[in-house]
């Protein structure tokens, strides 16, 4: 998977013309990170890869999944996790949609006491969020608001946010995510 998150992330920066201090710039990353993921020697971070994608203008699945069909399927275990928690927790990009907009389709699990706080996502990106099990509190620019099986809260994922377990078992979600389309960044406009 880094092998070939390397490679397209390579083949994007190439293509707008970009050296890697230009992208690292725009992304507002390290070089030396780019020059890691670039070489598929870095697991980067769930945060890093969605500054990578919107310096580049181009929408995390296209960085993470394997090539489009028409009609994809993604069997149980075959999702793309690109989050862990500290206690086994997870975040496992399962389908996504194509441009103009980007449509993502998450499973999440959280164990008790995970918290994960999400980076703020592109300009008018909403989410909807379905808990299926357990209990959690969503924090949305800093109000909390507390959800039990069966609850589901749509929010703009522009905004800071994070997902937190609580409570004595794990809780599981349903994350939906729709990115507008963007232009990608200009050069050197971080």
């Amino acid at each position: 998977m880094n092998q070939t998150l390397g490679r397209r992330i390579r083949t994007a920066r190439r293509h707008r013309g970009w050296t890697l201090d230009q992208l690292a710039e725009a992304a507002a990353v390290s070089r030396r990170m780019v020059v890691n993921i670039e070489q598929g020697s870095t697991n980067p971070t769930l945060g890093t890869l969605l500054k990578l994608s919107e310096a580049l203008g181009t929408g995390l699945p296209a960085l993470v999944e394997p090539p489009r069909r028409p009609v994809q399927l993604t069997r149980a275990g075959e999702g793309a996790t690109l989050w862990q928690g500290e206690h086994g927790g997870r975040g496992v990009l399962v389908a996504s949609g194509d441009r103009p907009d980007v449509v993502e389709l998450w499973d999440w699990t959280l164990r008790p006491g995970e918290v994960h706080r999400s980076e703020r996502h592109l300009r008018g990106t909403r989410e909807l969020l379905h808990l299926l099990e357990g209990e959690m509190i969503l924090e949305v620019d800093g109000e909390p608001h507390h959800l039990g099986p069966g609850d589901a809260l749509a929010f703009p994922g522009d905004a800071p946010h994070s997902y937190a377990c609580v409570g004595e078992a794990t809780a599981r979600f349903s994350l939906a995510v729709h990115e507008p389309v963007h232009e990608p960044r200009s050069e050197g406009t971080p």
